[in-house]
């Protein structure tokens, strides 16, 4: 009885551990995300079989591998005798299984990079992306996956159906980009694991300031990333995350309200994370083939290292975004730069470069730009522009907590 419960439990751990890497191999040798799919769920239940009466096997991976492979075969074959077209498919992954090659440990351990440019692939759309790549790299369930963004599960299953079928019809190939197709590639990778993390660092709508699951799930996509291709914007986009994601204990009060970075208490930050972040920024930055994501982590860095706010270094921030708006220029990130050359020169200088956005189009609906306008009139004591900034930084806010925060402001000018 303890072999079994034994066996039972090690099924679990491998499952936890493994599946998602058994999944990238069986979508490589059968060519299919809904095959793969059912082939994972057939190999773990004959896992929750045998291994409790036959005991563990050595390699429990290349053993599901093997088991799901040739139930899905077996399948394919009963299936057969009602449509004559899967006794050709069946027969070919019959006679490709044979082939020792197909699970070289090398070529085992490359599926799952394989699998996350596959769904990163730059023919599907961003949400579709994003959502295969939840389902399909981490193991997020539709449900989870609709609760993180605010959808409906049938919405998530459908793009997640639509994208399968974009790969299947476009012939999309399951591979690793070539050395002259990587950069490009790479930067789309990147690109969706930021847009998981900023969702679970500060959700766009909804009733929470942060969604931990997917700030982690993010993380734990930028670990295997670095371990698998140790690119350094990869190293740099780790660093950002765990940078960012080290201030989460001192960015809410206990009733999940809203504090800004000036105010938050930093006994609270993450110092493991702040130690792992600044190793990676320091590797990212000594390669000197960084891009945005490393110079954005810097930023972080210098946050970071300053004990309070009044001790940060904001000349060197703003020479850092300097740098960054050079390399990716953004309205975005001249509202930031903005925001630190207020706290370096004082809010006016800030407000100018605000409204300067502002006079060319830009930022006109992002709520945080009106914030800032607003936090800079405050200053100032030009309570009604402040007033109206706020009020329409209000309108356009979606999320719970800035409401909140944009309320207060609004009340505490007073009449």
């Amino acid at each position: 009885m303890a072999g079994h419960s034994h066996a039972t439990q090690q099924v679990e751990y491998v499952y936890r551990n493994e599946s998602r890497r058994v999944l990238a191999t069986l979508i490589r040798l059968l060519g299919d995300f809904d095959l793969a799919e059912e082939a994972l769920h057939d190999a773990f239940a004959a896992a929750m079989t045998q291994w409790p009466r036959d005991g563990v096997p050595d390699n429990p991976r290349a053993w599901l591998v093997s088991a799901g492979r040739f139930k899905v075969i077996d399948g394919l074959r009963r299936r057969a005798r009602f449509d004559a077209s899967l006794t050709e498919i069946a027969e070919r992954l019959y006679s490709e299984s044979n082939d020792p090659a197909l699970l070289n440990e090398e070529v085992v351990e490359d599926d799952q990079l394989r699998l996350v440019f596959t769904c990163c692939h730059p023919a599907l759309s961003q949400q579709a992306q994003v959502a295969l790549t939840l389902r399909e790299v981490c193991g997020l369930t539709t449900e989870e996956i609709a609760r993180a963004y605010l959808a409906t599960p049938s919405t998530v299953a459908q793009r997640i159906v639509r994208a399968k079928a974009k790969i299947r019809d476009a012939g999309i190939p399951y591979q690793v980009p070539s050395r002259e197709q990587l950069p490009q590639r790479l930067d789309a990778v990147l690109h969706v694991v930021y847009l998981v993390f900023n969702e679970g660092y500060s959700a766009s709508s909804g009733e929470t300031l942060t969604r931990h699951d997917l700030s982690a799930e993010a993380i734990r996509l930028g670990r295997l990333l670095i371990a698998l291709l140790p690119e350094p914007e990869a190293t740099g986009l780790l660093a950002l995350m765990l940078l960012q994601e080290s201030r989460r204990a001192a960015r809410t009060t206990a009733d999940g309200e809203l504090i800004l970075l000036n105010d938050q208490d930093r006994v609270l930050w993450n110092r493991e994370q702040i130690l792992e972040g600044r190793a990676l920024v320091h590797h990212a930055l000594s390669s000197r083939r960084f891009g945005p994501y490393t110079l954005q982590a810097a930023i972080a860095a210098v946050h970071a290292e300053a004990r309070t706010a009044e001790e940060t270094d904001w000349a060197q921030i703003v020479g850092l975004y300097d740098v960054l708006l050079r390399a990716a220029p953004s309205p975005v990130i001249e509202l930031n730069r903005a925001a630190a050359v207020a706290m370096r020169d004082g809010p006016a200088t800030g407000l100018a470069l605000v409204e300067a956005l502002f006079a060319r189009g830009e930022l006109l609906d992002y709520h945080l730009a009106h914030a800032a306008q607003a936090e800079f009139c405050r200053q100032l004591g030009q309570h009604e522009s402040a007033r109206a900034a706020y009020v329409r930084a209000l309108a356009l806010a979606r999320q719970a907590p800035e409401r909140r925060f944009l309320e207060r402001r609004i009340s505490g000018l007073g009449e």
